[in-house]
């Protein structure tokens, strides 16, 4: 078991607002920062660094087109997000 690998998931969803994106993309695809912001009415600069730390776990990918990024989550997030909603 890789205790590092696993401190670093549990880091990435221990904040509210890092759930919340994952809920917002797992129903709306494609994604750019600032929509994502206005979708959970939190700071661009904040779910900015949300953003970036769910993508360094794996939880959700980044897409470029042409000079903007757009973010989904990925089946691993889901499967983070669908655990999460069974802790309720």
């Amino acid at each position: 078991m890789n205790y590092r690998k696993i401190e670093k998931i549990t880091k990435a969803v221990a904040n509210h607002r890092r759930i919340q994106i994952l809920d917002v993309l797992n129903t709306n695809a494609r994604l750019s920062v600032g929509e994502i912001s206005r979708k959970t009415r939190g700071n661009v600069k904040t779910i900015d660094a949300h953003v970036n730390r769910l993508f360094a776990v794996g939880m959700i990918t980044k897409h470029t087109a042409g000079n903007r990024v757009q973010h989904t989550i990925t089946k691993y997030g889901i499967s983070i997000l669908e655990f999460l909603r069974k802790q309720e």
